[in-house]
């Protein structure tokens, strides 16, 4: 059974068609890649994937549940967690307590318990802390745990970035142009963390990138988006070689 199964989803903006009779089917465990020009509709598709906009047609289920009405946070607690082209970090919050605040959709204390200092408080904070700590030693971010989060090497926030995602406990990780950015080193490294995030964590991810030697060295099926709907879908090698793609990506 697919993970992630789309069917016929489109939305419309001013009449202007921004994603078309598009279908995706992901299984558990795959590393997948949606590619496609600017412009092509790949980011609208995030958005509607994780209640951002609502879709004007279509069905979209996560492990057999329809969440196509479904708001950005009962998406979230569903299992689908994401990361943006733009990073979105809490800057002035520290590393650690940037992990946490992903941590809360699993970790609940009443205002009161809260304003008093209760000892279910002090305890679900401890386990908070162990938790985010024990993300941050995945990354290799454990010992800047207590630096904001504005002062990490551009490479170190992705990672951060990508670490507070999976604290809400995803079945499903999105990923919108994890190298963006980047320098090759960067870029190699990040491809070492997604290939490592997918085995240790067992995870699902589905990313759109640019960057073809990342899309090529790590995606193992690829579906193509142009002006809204897709162009092809199959095995990473095959599409990248289909000369439909090249033509959409480099022109006649």
């Amino acid at each position: 059974m697919a993970l992630l199964e789309v069917q016929n989803l489109g939305i419309s903006f001013g009449g202007l068609r921004a994603v078309d009779d598009f279908n995706l089917k992901i299984e558990k465990g795959q590393l997948y890649g949606l590619i496609g020009p600017n412009g092509a509709g790949k980011t609208t598709v995030f958005n509607l994937l994780t209640g951002v906009y609502k879709p004007g047609m279509g069905i979209i289920k996560l492990d057999d549940q329809d969440i196509t009405s479904k708001k950005n946070i009962e998406i979230n607690e569903a299992g689908i967690a994401r990361t943006f082209q733009n990073i979105r970090l809490f800057k002035e919050l520290s590393v650690i307590d940037n992990v946490k605040v992903g941590l809360h959709n699993q970790y609940h204390y009443s205002t009161v318990t809260g304003i008093l200092r209760l000892p279910k408080y002090k305890k679900i904070e401890k386990e908070m802390e162990e938790k985010a700590l024990s993300l941050l030693e995945v990354f290799d971010l454990d010992k800047e745990k207590d630096t904001l989060a504005s002062n990490l090497p551009y490479g170190k926030q992705r990672k951060l970035e990508i670490a507070r995602a999976l604290a809400t406990n995803p079945k499903l990780l999105l990923l919108d142009e994890p190298a963006a950015g980047m320098n090759p080193n960067e870029t190699k490294e990040l491809m070492d963390t997604i290939r490592f995030v997918r085995d240790k964590f067992e995870m699902t991810i589905l990313l759109i990138e640019h960057d073809m030697k990342l899309v090529s060295g790590i995606c193992e099926r690829l579906t193509v988006l142009n002006f809204g709907r897709v162009l092809c879908e199959g095995p990473t090698s095959e599409v990248l070689n289909n000369p439909e793609v090249i033509k959409a990506y480099l022109g006649e």
